[in-house]
């Protein structure tokens, strides 16, 4: 709408009620468009919120899942025989990359332990950067969202008061039917930016440091397994 239009708007239907749809309906375009991508910036948090913490729920089972195998006493090679045939996520990839490098440099004639120990290292490595990059997937969105999304509601306000100025002096009327409509869009557009931060931005710190929490299990468990693996190279020696 320009500014006579609100204006005509407001004076015609003074006592109109205010509703969260008309307020939408009756904004600017830009206000309309602001309102449209913080919606959508809301709805993909949550979506991303949902997702991850099922995720992290399901790897925390699946790693105590195979801690319980892994220190049960079965052997590494039985349980790198059932595991290498599927798919693998966290700790049971780590197991894997490493058994197969072990096995790969055995069955090549390697037998350098010196040797050996680097590339196992480096696999461990590899495969753990891989997974906490899996583990750290979309939070950046999160992040964003939650720092950027109170200044574009503002930008959202800051528009929405323009109009009602203009507003004010097309219809050269001081009155609060005139002013509301615009002041009413502009909180409007601010309310969704906090509230498609809010969450963004709670979500963003408890998922980092889920991801912190998993990331020193992974590390943990490639530190004692690298350390199994040396001791056995020793034997051999």
């Amino acid at each position: 709408m320009n500014p006579a239009e609100v204006a005509q708007t407001a004076l015609a239907a003074p006592d109109a009620g205010i509703s969260l749809m008309s307020l939408f309906w009756q904004a600017h375009i830009v206000v309309k468009l602001v309102m449209i991508g913080l919606i959508a910036a809301s709805i993909w948090c949550w979506a991303i919120i949902v997702d991850k913490a099922l995720l992290f729920s399901r790897l925390r089972r699946q790693m105590d899942q195979f801690e319980h195998v892994f220190w049960s006493g079965q052997s590494l090679e039985e349980l790198y025989r059932s595991l290498s045939h599927r798919p693998t996520q966290s700790m049971a990839a780590l197991f894997v990359a490493a058994m197969r490098e072990w096995k790969r440099s055995y069955e090549s004639g390697a037998r350098s332990p010196a040797g050996l120990q680097m590339r196992i290292e480096k696999v461990l490595d590899v495969t753990l950067a891989r997974e906490v990059d899996r583990l750290e997937r979309r939070l950046l969105f999160l992040g964003t969202v939650g720092s950027s999304a109170p200044f574009i509601g503002l930008f959202g306000t800051v528009w929405g008061i323009m109009t009602s100025f203009q507003a004010i002096a097309a219809s050269k009327n001081t009155n609060l039917a005139v002013v509301a409509p615009g002041i009413a869009e502009a909180l409007f557009a601010t309310a969704m930016g906090l509230l498609a931060a809010i969450p963004a931005v709670i979500a963003y710190n408890k998922l980092s440091s889920e991801v912190s929490k998993q990331t020193l299990r992974l590390e943990g468990f490639a530190d004692e397994f690298s350390a199994i693996l040396s001791r056995q190279l020793d034997e051999r020696a």
